[in-house]
């Protein structure tokens, strides 16, 4: 029996041996500070953006370009999740679960349902909680970390005001593709050289007539890289400064640059441009309380307390007014008894802008969480206002607010890749 014993252990030895060669053990892409990113995370993203492409119909750059690129977005990305984790900011299930809730009632379907679409996309539910839950927290630390550094002066808001008002509603918004080529800090003059041709041979190939959006993926170290170097419609009012100092004038399909800046040579093409044709903007009148969790008051017990005073208000044993005065955490609409006055729905975040469409006229929401924290919110009048002859003024705030956070952002991202210890390791000489 011991031979027939032995030989057994050692078939076994040998097929663990085969499957363990089969399926090697996942392996470390790239340092950064204290944290690593996988090669399965490298491998993930890789496949969800050539699927992505392939459903747009977009050709994309060569896979070793792409992984570059990939791979700059992880970075970017978990620097700041580390920033996240270094202050304490938590994305609780709670609102997690508000979230989900506000992006199903957004495209018209109920979570449930929601949750069988993505499903069948072949995202597990919990998978998809995870990434969302991810995006949120991006989307916070870059609120929290940038909004500081961001400063908008009454001057600024008057003089835009002005601009409109001489101008009219007829405003352009482009679409605009952007390549920046790269310049490190304190470049040598070899160093700017070498940049300045890399960014001649992309110009070269956009005229020749090369896809703008695969170039990009290939070259640019632009925020926008992995979209195409696609940045959404706006107008010069909201845009990074450089851009709508080069875009003056400009027409569809006008390529631009390369120009210098502090941080590279930079390309840019007009996608599209389009007239607004508005005359008349919708309006709200609305106030709300405004509840913020902190390490004192958790997620649930604030929530329960507009929960509690939207009861006390509906029976008629509370008054709205009074308890915004003594409980709300907006201190510029407390001491009104919560009056927000009169503004776009649009002026707002998301999650608030979404709740005010849904309400009837004096209709108290239910509570709900948005950027800020745990609101309530009360519709109390809706009017159309003819925009040839006012600008509403936290409108003008929104658009040089919208342009300084790109800037600031870029700009907070540089800065914490240069502070970090980041160690790329290449793919073919890691044993």
């Amino acid at each position: 029996m011991r031979p027939c014993k032995t030989l057994i252990i050692a078939l076994l030895t040998l097929i663990m041996s085969h499957s363990l060669a089969a399926e090697p053990l996942d392996r470390i892409a790239v340092q950064i500070n204290d944290g690593i990113v996988l090669e399965s995370e490298v491998t993930n993203m890789l496949n969800t953006v050539k699927a992505n492409a392939k459903a747009s119909g977009q050709v994309l750059p060569s896979d070793r370009a792409l992984r570059t690129q990939v791979i700059e977005r992880l970075i970017l990305t978990r620097l700041q999740l580390q920033m996240a984790e270094r202050i304490g900011l938590h994305i609780g299930d709670l609102q997690l679960d508000q979230t989900i809730e506000n992006i199903a009632k957004e495209q018209k379907m109920t979570p449930a349902v929601m949750r069988e679409k993505v499903e069948a996309s072949g995202t597990s539910w919990s998978q998809y909680r995870e990434q969302l839950r991810e995006e949120i927290t991006l989307g916070e630390i870059q609120r929290i970390q940038v909004q500081r550094r961001i400063q908008v002066s009454a001057q600024e808001i008057n003089s835009l005001v002005k601009l409109i008002q001489e101008q009219g509603m007829q405003q352009v918004e482009y679409q605009i593709g952007h390549i920046l080529i790269e310049v490190p800090s304190n470049p040598s003059s070899e160093q700017l050289e070498n940049a300045k041709q890399r960014a001649d041979a992309v110009l070269k190939r956009l005229q020749d007539g090369g896809d703008f959006k695969q170039i990009a993926i290939a070259s640019s170290s632009g925020p926008k890289a992995l979209e195409g170097g696609i940045w959404d419609y706006m107008n010069i009012n909201e845009m990074p400064t450089l851009f709508a100092e080069l875009l003056t004038g400009a027409k569809s399909n006008d390529i631009i640059g390369p120009v210098r800046s502090g941080a590279g040579f930079h390309i840019i093409k007009v996608i599209d441009a389009r007239g607004l044709q508005t005359k008349e903007i919708d309006e709200v009148r609305s106030r709300h309380i405004l509840i913020k969790p902190s390490p004192i008051l958790s997620e649930e017990r604030a929530k329960a307390m507009l929960d509690k005073f939207v009861k006390e208000i509906r029976e008629g044993k509370a008054d709205f007014a009074n308890l915004a005065r003594q409980y709300s955490e907006d201190p510029g609409s407390a001491a009104k008894g919560g009056e927000l006055g009169w503004a776009e729905p649009g002026i707002y975040v998301p999650a608030f802008a979404q709740t005010l469409q849904s309400l009837k006229l004096n209709e108290i929401s239910e509570p709900f969480r948005s950027s800020h924290g745990w609101h309530i919110v009360q519709l109390e009048e809706r009017r159309k206002t003819d925009a040839t002859e006012q600008f509403n003024t936290n409108r003008a705030h929104q658009l040089i607010f919208r342009r300084k956070f790109n800037e600031e952002l870029q700009n907070w991202l540089d800065e914490m890749r240069a502070d970090a210890y980041i160690e790329v390791f290449d793919e073919d000489n890691r044993g």
